[in-house]
C-alpha cells in the first residue's frame, strides 16, 4: 500500500571521491566513521573536488534506506515517504528528482536560510569515512513540517517507521512524536544507532527515545560505542544485543528486536527469548566498489520485509541481499530491479 513506510531525517547529497591516506591525516578522519563537520573541516569541502575525481549521490542515511525499501518492492510506487529538510538550490533540486526517480514519496520542508545539506564520503580501499555538513537538514521543524495536517496524515497511514539516529541531533521533538504515535496504535518504530558519536554525545536524546524502539539497528562499531555508555560492561556482540533488547519498553505487546551488523562477518539478532546469528552473503573483496551505503542498505532491505509481513530470518536475508548489492556499486545506488527471491 502506498505510504505504509515512513521514514524521516537528514537529506544530504554525497560527494563521493577515492582519496588517499593524507588527505585523512589532514583532516583527522579515521577510515572507517561517521562524523559532522567541524570548523576545520570547512575546506574539506572544497579540496574534495578540487583534488580527487568526485561522484554526487543522493544520500542521507534514512532517506537511503526509504528508497532501498521501495526499490526492494518495487510495486506499487511510493510505498515509502520521506520528510526532511532542504535549501531552495541545485543540490536541493536534485534531490528531489533523485526522490521521484526512486519512486519515493518525498515532502521536503524548502527553506532559503541554510543551503541544501551534503556529505564528504571518503573512500580508501573498502573503507568509508563520511563527514556530513547538515546545513539546510539541520533546520527541520516539528512546527512547520511535521504538524500541518495534510503531513501529518501521511505519518497516520504508515504502519513502519524508521529514523536514523542521525536525526536526534536534529528534532527530537518529531521523533517523539512519531515514535509514540507508532507505540499507541501498536505499529513498528524502527532506529538505527548510526554513528559511535550520536551513542556518546547524544545518550540523553537516544536514550528518550528507545522505550518505544521496536526494533533496533546498528553495526559493531556502534553497538560497541554503546556498551559502553550504557556500562553494559562487556564488549561480546551477543551480550551487547541482548542487553539492548532487555532495555524498558513502552509497548509491552512487541518485544525489542535489535539487529546487529558486523561487517563481513555473521549478523546478530537478539528476540525476547533467543540470540540468532545469520551469515552474510560472500563476496569477492575485488568485487567491492565501495561500502558506502551499505549499512543503510541493509536496513533498507529489512524494512521492506517488514512492509510486507514477512518473517524475520527473511527480513535479514533481503537485507543481506540488498547490501551485497550496494557494496558492489559507487555510492548508495542500485541497478533497475531486485534480483531476490
Amino acid at each position: 500500500i502506498p505510504n505504509s513506510l515512513f521514514g524521516m531525517g537528514n537529506p544530504l547529497l554525497d560527494i563521493s571521491a577515492v582519496v588517499d591516506k593524507d588527505f585523512l591525516d589532514k583532516y583527522t578522519l579515521k577510515p572507517n566513521d561517521q562524523i559532522l563537520a567541524e570548523d576545520k573541516h570547512k575546506a574539506l569541502f572544497e579540496e574534495i573536488v578540487k583534488k580527487f575525481k568526485v561522484e554526487y549521490h543522493a544520500g542521507g542515511a534514512t532517506q537511503n534506506s526509504i528508497k532501498l525499501a521501495q526499490w526492494m518492492i518495487q510495486e506499487p510506487h511510493n510505498v515509502g515517504t520521506f520528510f526532511g529538510c532542504i535549501g531552495k538550490d541545485k543540490f536541493g533540486e536534485i534531490l528531489k528528482q533523485k526522490a521521484e526517480d526512486a519512486h519515493i514519496d518525498a515532502h521536503y520542508y524548502e527553506q532559503d536560510e541554510e543551503p541544501t545539506g551534503t556529505c564528504a564520503a571518503c573512500i580508501t580501499g573498502d573503507n568509508r569515512s563520511l563527514v556530513a555538513n547538515l546545513a539546510a537538514a539541520n533546520c527541520y521543524k516539528k512546527d512547520k513540517h511535521l504538524d500541518l495536517e495534510e503531513n501529518w496524515k501521511l505519518v497516520e497511514k504508515a504502519k513502519v517507521y524508521y529514523i536514523a539516529g542521525f536525526f536526534l541531533t536534529v528534532s527530537l521533538e518529531s521523533i517523539l512524536k512519531v515514535a509514540k504515535h507508532a507505540s499507541e496504535n501498536n505499529k513498528l518504530f524502527c532506529l538505527n544507532l548510526s554513528a559511535p558519536f550520536i551513542c556518546q554525545f547524544f545518550k540523553d536524546n537516544l536514550m528518550q527515545v528507545m522505550p518505544y524502539v521496536d526494533v533496533l539497528f546498528g553495526n559493531e562499531t556502534e553497538a560497541a560505542a554503546f556498551a559502553k555508555e550504557q556500562d553494559f560492561d562487556t564488549t561480546d556482540i551477543k551480550e551487547i544485543a541482548k542487553k539492548a533488547q532487555a532495555l524498558p519498553k513502552v509497548n509491552t505487546k512487541r518485544p525489542r528486536i535489535v539487529v546487529l551488523t558486523q561487517g563481513k562477518d555473521e549478523t546478530t539478532m537478539a528476540l525476547h527469548d533467543k540470540v540468532q546469528t545469520f551469515p552474510v552473503l560472500k563476496i569477492d573483496p575485488k568485487d567491492i566498489v565501495d561500502t558506502n551505503g551499505a549499512g543503510d542498505a541493509f536496513v533498507g532491505g529489512f524494512l521492506s520485509g517488514l512492509v510486507q509481513e514477512k518473517p524475520l530470518n527473511q527480513c535479514v536475508k533481503a537485507a543481506h541481499y540488498a547490501a551485497n548489492v550496494i557494496i558492489r556499486r559507487a555510492g548508495c545506488t542500485f541497478p533497475e530491479k531486485p534480483d531476490f527471491k
